[in-house]
């Protein structure tokens, strides 16, 4: 279990953490989002006690990480896959972590077998892909095979076997009881892997919940219609909070009403409609709407970009 009660981080001016308090369960996976330059990275770094907090604290497993005595048999972490020697090989550099802990060597071999890194156990890591990087990374965090695993990023430059392999893993430790914690700004990964969410923005966070229940919270009703006169329905329905939008001819997309009432209302006009699809949000929508203002650096639009260009031209 992951506990953080006020914890905050300040560097200089600028509040990095301000006042989160959460808690990660175990035999769950607990997703954490959050825009570039929300605060993950450090908060991340704080529960692994590689920054130190400004205020509040952060436990793992009811200590802070630097009192455990073993911590790669409580927290298993992948922050930086590039914190590695590039002249040794995976297996050496995994043998040089075991001996901290006097984990044995069979282990070592367990996760290289766990991984898929077998084939690439003696190269040197310096000429490793990214993908491979990560997978060293993530036999690292699971070296001593800990109660609790931190994964930053963990699908970032792996092939679609391997980011199927992390989803499976990441769920399998879960249900063997651990607490999983991990990032990631694929939310399609993000909404087949997580049991719940922590969503962070300008170092606060925003949401911590179930992802249906966030998709639900930032939903309204939406139904996609098929209509022979579309129109008179439409005006049928004005009212509200009721919005809509035409896609074809007949065909309407229509926002604050749920299906049983549009077909209703197509009932009693007479309106013959030969498709009625109820829409749901997605989980990047929900996101999207959730850190709307929370985003720190915003990028422009190609035609913005192009329109500035042409007007610096002139």
């Amino acid at each position: 279990m992951i506990e953080a009660q006020a914890l905050s981080k300040r560097y200089g001016r600028k509040t990095a953490v301000d006042t989160v308090s959460f808690t990660v369960q175990p035999g769950r996976v607990t997703g954490f989002l959050g825009p570039n330059g929300a605060g993950k990275s450090t908060t991340m770094r704080m529960i692994m006690g590689l920054d130190n907090p400004t205020g509040g604290r952060v436990t793992v497993n009811g200590r802070p990480y630097a009192a455990h005595k073993a911590p790669l048999h409580e927290v298993g972490a992948l922050l930086d896959a590039k914190a590695v020697h590039t002249r040794r090989s995976a297996y050496n550099h995994l043998r040089a972590m075991a001996a901290t802990h006097g984990i044995p060597n069979r282990r070592v071999n367990d996760v290289i077998e766990l991984t898929g890194l077998g084939p690439v156990a003696r190269k040197r890591v310096g000429g490793f892909s990214l993908g491979m990087g990560q997978r060293l990374g993530i036999a690292v965090a699971l070296l001593g095979d800990p109660h609790t695993v931190i994964l930053d990023e963990p699908v970032n430059g792996l092939d679609p076997e391997g980011v199927q392999w992390v989803r499976h893993l990441a769920r399998d430790l879960a249900g063997e009881g651990r607490t999983v914690f991990l990032s990631s700004h694929l939310m399609s990964e993000m909404a087949l892997t997580a049991d719940h969410l922590i969503v962070i923005g300008r170092g606060r966070i925003i949401a911590d919940a179930p992802i249906q229940s966030i998709i639900d919270a930032q939903s309204t009703a939406r139904v996609r219609v098929r209509a022979e006169r579309p129109q008179d329905l439409l005006g049928a329905l004005a009212g509200d909070g009721v919005t809509s939008q035409v896609l074809e001819p007949e065909l309407v997309e229509i926002s604050g009403v749920e299906a049983r009432r549009v077909a209703e209302v197509a009932l009693r006009e007479r309106v013959l409609v030969y498709e009625l699809t109820p829409l749901q949000l997605s989980l990047e929508g929900a996101y999207m709407q959730l850190t709307r203002g929370e985003v720190e650096y915003e990028s422009r639009s190609l035609s913005n970009t192009s329109t500035l260009a042409s007007t610096e031209g002139r």
